[in-house]
């Protein structure tokens, strides 16, 4: 059996019992068989269908136990349709959308669970970007260009690094920073991007300090020359999440969570070449049981 269906057919065969949602959910948190989350242990007793409990300190868990499936008191038979219909969405998936595809009777289950799975789409401890990486800033909502300063209210402003291989773009990470500042700026870099790697920016003075923090610095002016023909790929990128933002979301998309709405434009964009669908809903899965559970109340509350 492959790590992931090829085909909806497949899926539906593969994933009709909740039996086999766990079976496949225990696969991918314990590859190598059960490990107590508590002391490590690597051996346990099943206590019914859900629970283990660990023959060392008789903790007992569950292979949802932690995960973002965490407490739900719905069948995980109707969890990984959702997340298949989400990977299977190429432009983005809606809470109403998903509301509907499963019949939920409440539209705010429908945009926990998408909340939910929008924090599982960046894998703990992911590569930086490496390479030759063109970077720039830009006000979501404002114009194309990435104007700063006056105009700039009341819209967000992003931090994109984008890979770029001969004429070719590779992976990108968005970032949202609270300023244009050589600290601001910076620190976004320097979290999304292997040191080494050759940056070409504007010539805007806050990216005036990555040559001190070990990177190649190529700062990029002509005059009559737009700047998005300078930095061509990133400014693409730029144009196609305003583009995805409105189209998909309409451009509703809350301050407060603006960030996941990256991650997910982000997941999407750096599997945008995956052949199978089937493999985004494998990695989804796989960030799924890896991250923290957080209930509705936590995500309404609190920000990234």
């Amino acid at each position: 059996m492959r790590e992931y269906p090829m085909t909806l057919e497949q899926f539906e065969k593969q994933f009709n019992t909740e039996e086999a949602c766990r079976d496949y959910s225990f696969s991918i948190r314990w590859p190598n068989g059960f490990q107590c989350p508590r002391c490590g242990h690597a051996k346990a007793w099943p206590i019914g269908k859900v629970l283990f409990q660990c023959t060392s300190c008789h903790y007992r868990t569950s292979v949802i136990a932690g995960t973002i499936f965490q407490d739900t008191h719905k069948p995980l038979t109707m969890w990984f349709r959702a997340t298949w219909w989400v990977t299977a969405q190429k432009n983005g998936a809606s809470a109403l959308g998903l509301q509907r595809i499963l019949g939920l009777g409440s539209y705010r289950t429908a945009w926990t669970w998408l909340h939910k799975l929008r924090r599982a789409m960046v894998r703990p401890g992911r590569d930086k970007l490496s390479g030759y990486v063109e970077v720039d800033d830009a006000y979501i909502g404002g114009e194309s260009e990435g104007k700063r300063g006056r105009g700039s209210e009341n819209k967000i402003l992003i931090v994109v690094a984008v890979e770029v291989t001969g004429k070719k773009i590779g992976r990108v990470r968005i970032s949202r920073v609270p300023d244009v500042s050589g600290e601001s700026l910076l620190k976004a870099i320097q979290e999304s991007v292997e040191k080494g790697s050759s940056i070409p920016t504007d010539g805007w003075q806050g990216y005036n300090g990555l040559s001190k923090v070990g990177y190649t610095h190529e700062v990029t002016v002509a005059k009559r020359v737009k700047k998005s023909d300078l930095l061509p790929h990133v400014h693409l990128v730029i144009s196609l999440l305003n583009r995805w933002l409105m189209g998909t979301h309409q451009g509703a998309v809350t301050d407060k969570h603006f960030e996941y709405y990256l991650d997910e434009y982000t997941f999407r964009f750096n599997r945008r070449a995956s052949y199978y669908r089937g493999m985004l809903f494998y990695r989804l899965i796989q960030n799924a049981i890896n991250v923290e559970p957080k209930t509705y109340d936590k995500i309404v509350n609190t920000e990234k």
